[in-house]
């Protein structure tokens, strides 16, 4: 079993306390290695390393920090193998999804490393005898608290923003699967190119390192991405210091099929979004609305598309849908089926675990989906963030508009339409700080990402993120 440690400081460091805590395979429930379980000393640490590495990163230019970081991706990409075998080992991740999601996190940082070198001021007329302009420059400490489903990926767009910038940085990864970040930390060691202490990585909970992290005077930003819960903790934390905040706190994103769409496009589309990273995807629908007079259609062709998902060990190319990250999510997802069973939903898929080796070991939860769902039952409200399908009918675009809009939530939604004038009504009236027309979680590097309500406030990705990891300074001079 492989001795995993911190890197603070660019050293390799246990917990000051000495604990550890362990990582599973969510596929087999066996224990693959332990970890040092970090608290507010390690953050310490951390913080205090990355303080101290901000004046020489800060102060290189901008074309040569995007140098550093077009070679970071690339490092990323030449380790995609074996940084996809340990998303795969420790999240489940089917590998046929695990290798081009980490060629996705090194493109996130090569447009953040190419985008950034026009960026950072602007002059502006004012006075024949004035020079204005705006001078951007980075944060500081930038606190970054990864979320499970999809950790490479959000440290990327994370990082890569801030770092290119000139700010220093902590990472906090997820406490089930670290061994991605901590496997990146190694990479960056190898490649020698930035200052002691630019990026630190600690291990350790929420609890007790996120909660750190978020309070810690030395630290300008905090960037985090889970749950609502949590996410309020955090601008309680970081409110007794005024820090600048990104949260994205997840979603309930409705999935509209209007009377005129294209059944065969919603269709092929609806089903590998909903049970791609077995539904752990905060953009992916969370609630469908169907015509009625497509609704009976839209069903059918639906379970025909889901009985086909294969499920099974993530480490097989032929695997679509692996585990669940964890037990008690697993635990989780299925008290939400539960509920829906209890309310008076149709199951008409799923809803068990699989009972046959070697699945029966690990936290798989079948493809499921529920029909005549109602607007007030859980599994409509609430963000499962797993493989259950919530499909409900309804009768005019009026009330579809506020069925979709009654929620805490408002990340992102979908129209599907052959109107544009209905589709742009649809755009002008969701409250969501993302809506597709005819298409649902298409995502690239350039487009930002971000969500109204108790979604969070702040963009990750494109030019607009970049905002969100400087600060604007005024000159004015007088001649």
């Amino acid at each position: 079993m492989q001795n995993y440690k911190m890197w603070i400081g660019g050293k390799w460091l246990d917990a000051v306390s000495g604990k550890t805590y362990r990582i599973v395979n969510p596929a087999t429930g066996e224990e693959i290695t332990q970890v040092p379980l970090g608290d507010k000393r390690d953050v310490d640490n951390a913080v205090e390393a990355a303080r101290n590495a901000f004046p020489a990163w800060s102060k290189k230019s901008q074309t040569e920090r995007s140098a550093i970081m077009m070679r970071i991706a690339q490092a990323i990409r030449e380790h995609a193998q074996d940084l996809g075998s340990l998303d795969v080992l420790e999240h489940g991740t089917p590998i046929r999804d695990a290798i081009p999601s980490v060629i996705f996190s090194a493109e996130r940082i090569e447009y953040c490393s190419q985008v950034a070198r026009g960026f950072m001021g602007a002059v502006q007329p004012i006075k024949s005898n004035v020079l204005f302009y705006l001078q951007r420059e980075p944060i500081g400490v930038c606190s970054l608290i990864i979320p499970w489903n999809v950790p490479l990926r959000m440290i990327a767009s994370k990082l890569g923003t801030a770092l290119t910038l000139g700010n220093t940085c902590v990472i906090k990864p997820p406490s089930i699967n670290s061994l991605v970040a901590l496997r990146l930390g190694k990479i960056l060691e190898e490649l020698d190119i930035l200052p002691p202490g630019a990026v630190n990585i600690i291990t350790g909970p929420g609890g007790s390192v996120g909660e750190a992290l978020s309070s810690h005077p030395d630290v300008g930003l905090v960037s985090f991405t889970g749950s609502c819960e949590t996410g309020k903790a955090i601008m309680q934390a970081a409110s007794q210091t005024v820090k600048r905040m990104i949260l994205e706190l997840g979603g309930k994103n409705p999935f509209i099929v209007l009377k005129d769409a294209d059944l065969n496009a919603a269709v092929s589309k609806a089903v590998p979004i909903s049970f791609v990273n077995s539904g752990q995807i905060c953009a992916a629908p969370g609630r469908f609305y169907i015509h009625e007079n497509l609704y009976d259609e839209f069903v059918e062709r639906f379970l025909a598309d889901a009985r086909k998902i294969v499920v099974g060990d993530p480490a097989d190319q032929r695997t679509q849908m692996g585990p669940v990250v964890s037990a008690e999510h697993r635990n989780n997802v299925e008290a939400y089926i539960q509920s829906a069973i209890d309310e008076g939903a149709q199951l008409l898929l799923g809803g068990k675990r699989p009972e046959t080796p070697p699945l029966d070991k690990g936290c798989f939860v079948m493809p499921t989906v529920f029909g005549n769902v109602t607007q007030n039952m859980k599994i409509a409200r609430d963000e499962i963030f797993g493989p259950v399908v919530p499909i409900m009918k309804f009768s005019s675009e009026d009330e579809v508009l506020k069925l979709a809009n009654d929620n805490t939530f408002a990340l992102s939604a979908s129209v599907w339409t052959k109107n544009l004038s209905k589709a742009l009504t649809f755009v002008n009236e969701l409250q969501a700080g993302y809506v597709w027309v005819n298409d649902h979680m298409a995502l690239s590097s350039e487009q930002p990402w971000g969500g109204f309500k108790q979604s969070g406030f702040g963009k990750e990705n494109g030019v607009l993120s970049l905002q969100e990891y400087t600060q604007i300074k005024a000159v004015s001079i007088q001649i």
